[in-house]
């Protein structure tokens, strides 16, 4: 899932999964028909008419492509999204053939039995060799394909240039320059934070973590145990909540902050430095620090380094359920296609996740390319599991945050905390 206002859809889907109907009765239909309407469920987004533009122009070429066949799409609002998407999984008379999802529910959209296994479709997709491993890993479940990654989101580190130049600094190289010149940055300026940060803010600690050679979970196949307590893991979490306090952002004001928060704290002025998405840019340039900031790949521990990112965005996927399957396995890959994709950044500034399209968009818009540098160095996914959706929804990353922040725990216990969470999580889905 794309982060910014798209994180913001993730938590949205996360938050409602609870409360979702409980799926049964999926089955694959044994209809495979050539012709008839394909019902397509798209996300809503702010601005919808570029995206618009974009998808209607593929159904175009597809709809003459396939006599006898026709696409309706509905764009459906992200805060329902979880239950309409469940509640799709329930009723196959209902549901839709293709859908957009986002890529950290693709484990347990599998284990409702609502996506189409199409590993062989994808292996066939001549396209689908450029696509970047964390893309391919965010549709694949136990070794099989459920679906097509539709574009990828990626933080960096935003700073502003006057600032700097005001006082001298130097961009930072490594994390603990970072850390130092944001604690910098506060002494000299102390109406501003120096590094915003969030204690809710799961995406922008992580690669603190990942950093420190620490992980969430290990395992693979679906079984997974929680590894936030182990010692490379503390060290990053210590890291990233050194960054709460008076010296760079007050715990009092930066614990409950996600990160929509800190952005729109670097864009009103308020912040000398915030990690924020390839999606965060138009939010910044319509903010009041337009012309005065730039973006650099976050720093890791070593100079020259880059910290490794969480890989965010969406996915398309065809439901088990479509009577249409051949129709709709050919609409995802055009609606993903390297041209779609493409026109799609053009649009809407979603990034590729097919690696030379990045790499194409990165030589013609300056602004791409430290976010290109940070997905061809290193990053990272959640863990493939549907107990992600639970460990998100339950605030269980942010809770740990939090308590550390605020000297309820320490790192140790607040860590072995969040562990035991995690671990229920994993082990109440087998």
């Amino acid at each position: 899932m794309k982060l910014s206002v798209r994180m913001v859809a993730v938590a949205a889907v996360l938050a409602t999964a609870a409360c979702a109907p409980q799926t049964s009765g999926n089955s694959s239909s044994d209809k495979d028909e050539k012709t008839g309407t394909l019902r397509v469920w798209l996300f809503q987004e702010v601005n919808n008419q570029p995206k618009e533009k974009v998808v209607d122009s593929v159904l175009a070429e597809f709809e003459k492509e396939h006599e006898g066949a026709e696409v309706t799409v509905e764009y459906i609002p992200v805060e329902t999204r979880a239950q309409r998407i469940k509640a799709a999984f329930n009723d196959p008379k209902s549901a839709p053939d293709l859908i957009e999802y986002g890529n950290t529910d693709t484990a347990g959209y599998v284990k409702d039995g609502g996506l189409a296994d199409v590993t062989e479709d994808f292996g066939a997709w001549d396209e689908a060799k450029d696509t970047d491993p964390t893309a391919r890993q965010s549709v694949t479940v136990g070794g099989k394909v459920y679906g097509v990654p539709y574009f990828v989101g990626v933080r960096a580190l935003y700073y502003r240039t006057d600032v700097f130049e005001e006082l001298g600094l130097d961009v930072p190289k490594t994390q603990a320059e970072l850390i130092a010149t944001a604690k910098g940055i506060r002494a000299a300026k102390p109406e501003l934070y120096g590094l915003a940060v969030g204690g809710a803010y799961t995406y922008g600690a992580m690669p603190f973590i990942w950093s420190h050679g620490g992980e969430l979970a290990t395992g693979k196949g679906g079984s997974y145990a929680s590894a936030i307590d182990s010692a490379a893991a503390r060290k990053g979490i210590e890291a990233y909540t050194s960054l709460f306090g008076d010296d760079n952002c007050p715990a009092a004001k930066c614990a409950a902050m996600t990160g929509n928060d800190t952005i729109t704290a670097f864009a009103a002025g308020k912040a000398a430095m915030a990690i924020g998405g390839d999606f965060s840019h138009a939010a910044v340039e319509a903010g009041q620090v337009k012309g005065k900031y730039a973006v650099v790949p976050l720093p890791g521990l070593k100079a020259g380094s880059i910290a490794p990112a969480f890989a965010g965005g969406n996915n398309l996927g065809v439901l088990k359920s479509t009577t249409h399957r051949t129709l709709a396995v050919d609409l995802m890959k055009r609606l993903a296609s390297k041209e779609a994709q493409g026109e799609l950044f053009e649009a809407m500034g979603f990034l590729p996740t097919f690696s030379d399209v990045r790499q194409q968009v990165a030589a013609k818009e300056a602004f791409v390319k430290p976010f290109v540098a940070t997905l061809a160095a290193d990053t990272k996914f959640v863990p493939a599991s549907p107990a992600w959706a639970q460990i998100d929804a339950g605030a269980v990353l942010p809770t740990m945050f939090q308590e550390v922040v605020s000297g309820k725990k320490d790192v140790d216990s607040a860590s072995a905390d969040a562990a035991r969470k995690m671990n229920d999580a994993f082990g109440s889905v087998g």
